[in-house]
């Protein structure tokens, strides 16, 4: 995606009203020194009156006026185009998000994606709100000026030369020392983010193990480093006024002493009103010259950073999804049939498989639980059917079709997912639970029999506002087992074919977890439920149980088969339950 994208009709014709606008600015700024010269020379004309200097005066007076109403037009014109860029950016950031997949996301970086849509955008935003100006502005006074110098005089003309060339060179070295830095300070930002984020979501863990020593050093490392490339970059950008200040007092006074040379050497007294006269306005021409490589130091000082921005922005929006929605809309097989077939499956930049070549078929009714030890490969299964992930051979199939060729809205409206990581959006405990709607319309009793179905009706009771309390941030103001319980509510109450517990169990007392298992039979009937988890007694119930070891199925089977035939289900029954209760 280009730039020019995020520009439609109505930005361009403000940039084309801001352009006329500056122009005239210009044009209304470069007759205040004409109109000065004339009050000058009637001035020191003797038998002049104050008619003759209030009829320029009155121009002069009404030039300045329309160039501040050129100004205010202008600086309204950019802010409307600038804001407008920077929310279509925003926007693009954020709904490029939800076409990448895992993968993408995490090879980019949260942090930096956060970076990107936030201070790249504003970078982008304030070049173009004071960039646009400035860099048309000041190339059109500079030019414009200097002709007027030119035209009139060559003796005023070489002192105004050699002050540009003076200020180049002043800007070339600054511009050299400061923009490798200014590229650098984006990434440090990102590193910030990145800690600074690491360091509040794990706080209550840094205050348990009393490690707030050593992430205050790592968070100074960082910050120390952001704080010494922008030391370098605003002093040197420091240098940049005083030495332009010195420059145009230099011009001036040069202006004058050879104005002054010029006038004693004029014999006659209306040559050397008019020659003051002159002397005023060329200053003033002069100067103007030089406050435009001025006000380019502005394009200069910003015009890298937000070059950088972009291109970091672009890097997001121009991500091609690798994983991207096929075109069939219905299955061929009975609906919430699923099947694995030699299915092996790698995570990007990984050594090896995280699965290797599974095989096996969920049909509706039945309950399929996964179960192995950590690193097993339990959550790879799952996270292959609502494809956040393709499988590197072999096919994974809902319904009897391929997940790489359905459209993936028309997929996902077909699962209701629980992750292994319980997520509470801000908002209320029915609009959590109400989240996914399936493309029905769900009424408060749809809630109340998914909330009761998930056990979170005991602990709603309890709150004075119900339904309606209220869920912080990530749902900070409930327990993990609270958490879980509303987010297996809210696959609930979504309904669908296949439904996925991805270890949703695990934060659960048992009589709970027995008491959601009991009720998810009857709401969840008729659906083909897929169960992973830790606990043999959450899956000892399953219909089927899967035992995965290092990425591959060892065991397929009721309970009292695995129990009897396999060793590995018989190790993690052993290591969590006593001989009575395997007995039993």
């Amino acid at each position: 995606m280009k730039f020019h994208h995020f520009i439609h009709r109505r930005e361009w014709t403000l940039a084309l009203l801001a352009v006329l606008m500056i122009v005239a600015q210009v044009y209304l700024d470069l007759r205040v020194p004409e109109y000065m010269e004339h009050i000058t020379v009637t001035i020191s004309t003797p038998g002049s009156q104050l008619a003759d200097v209030m009829e320029h005066g009155w121009l002069m007076l009404a030039a300045a006026a329309g160039s501040m109403v050129a100004a205010i037009i202008t600086g309204f014109c950019t802010a409307l185009f600038g804001t407008t860029v920077a929310r279509r950016m925003r926007a693009g950031v954020f709904d490029k998000t939800f076409d990448m997949s895992s993968a993408e996301v995490n090879s980019i970086g949260t942090d930096s994606l956060i970076t990107r849509s936030t201070n790249d955008v504003t970078q982008v935003q304030m070049f173009i709100v004071m960039g646009l100006q400035m860099s048309v502005k000041a190339p059109i006074m500079a030019v414009w000026a200097s002709s007027k110098i030119a035209s009139e005089s060559v003796t005023w003309t070489i002192p105004t030369a050699v002050a540009v060339g003076l200020t180049l060179l002043v800007l070339g070295i600054a511009m050299a020392l400061a923009i490798p830095r200014m590229m650098r300070m984006q990434k440090i930002t990102d590193g910030l983010n990145r800690v600074t984020r690491e360091h509040l979501t794990g706080l209550r863990v840094i205050r348990a193990y009393l490690t707030q020593s050593f992430h205050r050093k790592r968070f100074e490392a960082v910050n120390m480093d952001l704080r010494n490339t922008t030391l370098f970059v605003n002093t040197t950008m420091a240098f940049i006024m005083p030495m332009l200040t010195a420059i145009m007092t230099g011009l001036s006074l040069s202006i004058y002493v050879l104005g002054a040379v010029l006038i004693n050497d004029t014999p006659d007294v209306n040559q050397r009103i008019t020659l003051f006269g002159q002397m005023v306005v060329f200053s003033t021409y002069a100067l103007l010259v030089v406050t435009s490589f001025m006000m380019m130091t502005v394009v200069f000082i910003m015009g890298p950073r937000a070059l950088v921005a972009w291109r970091r922005i672009r890097e997001v929006l121009r991500t091609e999804p690798s994983i991207t929605s096929g075109s069939v809309t219905s299955g061929s097989a009975t609906a919430g049939t699923v099947e694995f077939r030699n299915v092996s499956f790698r995570y990007p930049s990984a050594d090896g498989d995280a699965l290797h070549e599974l095989s096996f078929m969920a049909s509706p009714g039945e309950t399929v639980a996964l179960i192995g030890s950590t690193g097993s490969g339990k959550s790879s299964v799952v996270n292959l059917i609502p494809r956040f992930y393709d499988v590197r051979e072999g096919a994974v199939l809902v319904d009897g079709v391929d997940v790489r060729e359905w459209n993936l809205e028309e997929l996902r409206n077909r699962i209701a997912y629980v992750p292994q990581k319980n997520t509470l959006f801000s908002g209320s405990i029915a609009s959590n639970i109400a989240l996914g709607e399936n493309g029905r319309a769900m009424s408060a009793q749809d809630v109340v029999s998914a909330a009761t179905a998930a056990s979170v009706a005991e602990f709603v009771g309890g709150k004075e506002d119900g339904y309606a309390s209220v869920v912080a941030q990530n749902g900070k103001n409930f327990s993990g087992g609270q958490k879980q319980r509303i987010s297996m509510a809210r696959a609930l109450a979504r309904g669908g074919e296949i439904l996925i517990f991805d270890d949703s169990f695990s934060a659960l007392d048992y009589k709970t977890e027995r008491d959601i298992r009991q009720a998810l039979k009857t709401a969840a009937a008729g659906a083909t439920v897929l169960v992973v988890a830790q606990r043999i007694g959450t899956v000892r119930d399953a219909d089927r149980i899967l035992v995965l070891d290092k990425g591959r199925i060892v065991g397929n089977g009721t309970h009292e088969t695995l129990m009897a035939t396999n060793e590995v289900y018989q190790d993690i029954a052993r290591s969590q339950l006593s001989d009575e209760e395997l007995a039993s």
